[in-house]
């Protein structure tokens, strides 16, 4: 099936699975990373997400419930970093396009 312009519907589709295979190469290597407390927590995640490390200042292990609410925080933070760059990383290849609620 060919669109005006001349575009065929498969050469879409294998455009746009190009595109998916690309972007999930790059959430594999993004790595970002947060902190909590001022450094007490550092944690680093993953484009998909996952926990790669969370490192805890020693001084810090007095203090649980402290210590649990800096760790949630610097999880939070990371996931909404991965965010942030996945949406531009999108955005940018698809021409600047935002796609709200899309992470």
């Amino acid at each position: 099936m060919k669109f005006p312009g001349g575009m065929n519907l498969q050469q879409m589709m294998k455009q746009a699975q190009k595109m998916q295979d690309e972007m999930a190469k790059q959430m594999q290597s993004l790595q970002v990373d947060a902190t909590a407390g001022g450094g007490i927590v550092k944690v680093e995640m993953n484009g998909n997400k996952e926990v790669l490390s969370v490192k805890i200042d020693p001084e810090a292990a007095s203090d649980v419930e402290m210590l649990q609410d800096l760790i949630l925080a610097a999880v939070n933070e990371c996931g909404r970093k991965v965010d942030e760059v996945m949406q531009s990383k999108l955005g940018n290849a698809l021409g600047g396009l935002k796609l709200p609620g899309l992470m």
